[in-house]
């Protein structure tokens, strides 16, 4: 009887654990799921550096209006927005931190004067490539 327990017991132990097959199977699921999240993911990813890049040119753009408020002009470039060069009324830096940041996909913000009264602060977009189709502007 002692015998039929202990093989019984090493039946038992031999059929507990996992096949090498049932282990690669799983692997297998595991990996097309991190794959779809990836994928999902991607897209999103895209879209929120965008938004980010929206943002800073929104926060950049509150930060000239503000310069011209206190000078009565329009900065020469970005720069004036965080070091005076005399102009009477200058209260900055107008940006926070006294850094310009660059875009999401480390491209610096381009900014041009359009008029007395009219600017464009432009990033660069995901080409990194300036005047391009994909390039964000306020």
């Amino acid at each position: 009887m002692n015998n039929r327990k202990q093989r019984e017991e090493k039946n038992r132990i031999r059929e507990a654990g996992f096949s090498l097959i049932e282990i690669m199977l799983v692997v297998a699921i595991m990996g097309m799921l991190a794959a779809l999240v990836a994928v999902g993911l991607g897209g999103r990813r895209e879209k929120a550096m965008i938004n980010a890049s929206r943002t800073s040119i929104a926060a950049m753009c509150t930060a000239i209006d503000l310069y011209e408020v206190d000078t009565g002009k329009l900065p020469d470039s970005l720069e004036n927005l965080l070091r005076t060069t005399g102009e009477p009324n200058w209260s900055g830096p107008y940006i926070k931190g006294a850094v310009i940041q660059p875009d999401p996909w480390a491209s610096p913000f381009s900014y041009a004067k359009k008029g007395d009264h009219s600017y464009e602060v432009r990033s660069a977009g995901p080409d990194r490539q300036p005047n391009t189709e994909d390039d964000i502007t306020n």
